[in-house]
């Protein structure tokens, strides 16, 4: 099966790199209205192109006299629909599997578990635009692939307040101005559908509130040029993850900001480089009921960041390499898995009890091991596109996360480190105002150290997707 994986690997990777040799959240439902094709604002749905930000920036708007709704037909509905049912192959290399005699567990053996079939992704209900000139809103209540629905993003924004591109304000839960936007990604697969750099939490950390590819419950100010080269933005969100109902901290914030400047390259394209910080603090000490935190009550805040460098790089028409650094930190409390004591689900409600049990709780008198370390890493992700023409386009990422300093002096120097790479393709037999469909295939494989079923094991994983990823 190692042969297998890495010849498979080895075809995609071929496979992209000799393309490159040739010559939303996507809403169908802008290009209605505005009377556009979707590759205006798409290089490929749902990833957007230069023009497609600006779009996005001026709040969903071409700041003509179509932007307000009133000058709509009466017919106009803002509404996209966007699911995958796919096929794909799950591959991980060490599983402890029970072994059975006599009808009891024995002992355990480590073994491979594959499984491959037919499957679904979720359902988004996307709706957003203006409900009036320069009053913008987004609405996608998104469910998981069992059909149990959360409110993925819920925002309302006022745009070019006092007629000033330098002032838009938007209010709700929201994703974070990221300019490899995570919510856009071309990639499908559990690990490859995600942005590592942008979730990864040390191995024992308890720090669930630096989730830069999370959306998060806030406001945010976004100022830009009228040509959008120039951006600007600073975003205050309560630190809880996104969970709704106040679940966890009863007063802890943190702050994102990042600006950008691009600049013409003249054949090359418009190029791009910017940085980001996240700085804040959230709750490790939950006040409890019967030895049960109690939701909301969380104090004893410590502190977290995340840092790092984004660049947009073209080379042409064709072909574009993205790339996001990090360094990120976290308190040494967060490093011994003090943080999210109450376990929140999704949305904000307590699954943890005195018989199930709950994490960490750095309830008073708690003192940290002498061994305990404030952990710190770096990282980076390196992704490639190909845009052939309008319907096909080539996809290949890389990225790496090494610790620089363990949660405890006891662990291995490289304990958590994560390399993954993922390759792959999307073919849009069409695109119209109507509807978005795509043929998608992709492989991901990802490797970290030490995280093995047996101490100082190393773990990998592998997906193959195949599917159909369409919206209307």
């Amino acid at each position: 099966m190692i042969s297998f994986r890495r010849s498979l690997a080895g075809s995609l990777l071929l496979l992209f790199v000799f393309g490159c040799l040739s010559d939303a959240h996507a809403l169908p439902a802008f290009a209605r209205k505005y009377g556009l094709r979707c590759s205006a604002c798409h290089e490929s749905w749902p990833m957007l192109n230069y023009f497609g930000q600006k779009f996005k920036d001026n709040g969903y708007q071409l700041m003509n006299d179509r932007d307000s709704p009133i000058w709509q037909n009466p017919s106009y509905w803002p509404v996209t629909f966007r699911i995958t049912p796919i096929w794909h192959r799950f591959s991980t290399g060490r599983v402890a599997v029970d072994e059975y005699a006599g009808g009891a567990i024995t002992g355990s053996t480590e073994q491979r578990v594959e499984t491959s079939g037919f499957d679904l992704s979720g359902l988004d209900f996307h709706t957003g635009g203006t409900l009036e000139k320069n009053i913008s809103f987004y609405v996608l209540p998104s469910s998981d692939s069992t059909g149990a629905f959360h409110f993925e993003t819920v925002m309302g924004r006022l745009d070019n307040i006092w007629g000033s591109p330098w002032l838009n304000i938007k209010l709700g839960k929201f994703e974070l101005d990221n300019l490899l936007s995570e919510k856009r990604i071309l990639t499908l697969t559990a690990n490859g559908g995600i942005y590592q750099t942008y979730h990864f939490i040390p191995v024992g950390d308890g720090n669930i509130f630096g989730q830069i590819g999370d959306n998060q419950l806030g406001v945010e100010y976004l100022g830009h040029s009228m040509d959008d080269r120039t951006r600007v933005s600073a975003s205050l969100i309560s630190s809880n993850d996104g969970n709704v109902n106040l679940s966890l901290g009863s007063n802890s914030y943190t702050g994102f900001f990042t600006a950008s400047q691009a600049f013409d390259a003249g054949r090359l394209g418009v190029e791009r480089v910017g940085f980001y910080v996240m700085a804040g603090q959230a709750a490790t000490y939950y006040r409890t009921s019967s030895g049960v935190p109690i939701p909301g009550s969380g104090i004893g805040n410590k502190g977290f960041e995340r840092v790092g460098f984004v660049g947009q790089f073209y080379f042409g028409p064709h072909f574009d390499i993205q790339v996001v650094t990090q360094h990120g930190s976290d308190n040494a409390w967060f490093g011994q898995g003090y943080g999210n004591a109450v376990g929140t689900d999704g949305d904000g409600g307590v699954t943890c009890t005195t018989s199930t049990g709950c994490p960490p709780n750095n309830i008073p008198g708690t003192v940290l091991p002498a061994t305990a370390r404030a952990p710190s890493w770096n990282g980076a992700t390196f992704e490639a596109h190909y845009v052939y023409n309008p319907q096909l386009i080539f996809i290949g990422r890389y990225e790496f996360i090494n610790m620089s300093q363990q949660a405890n002096t006891t662990n291995a120097s490289n304990l958590g480190n994560i390399q993954t790479y993922t390759v792959g393709y999307r073919y849009n037999p069409f695109m119209s105002s109507r509807a978005g469909f795509a043929w998608h295939n992709e492989y991901n494989w990802l490797h970290r150290d030490g995280v093995g079923p047996q101490p100082g094991q190393n773990l990998d994983v592998s997906e193959l997707l195949l599917g159909f990823d369409f919206d209307f």
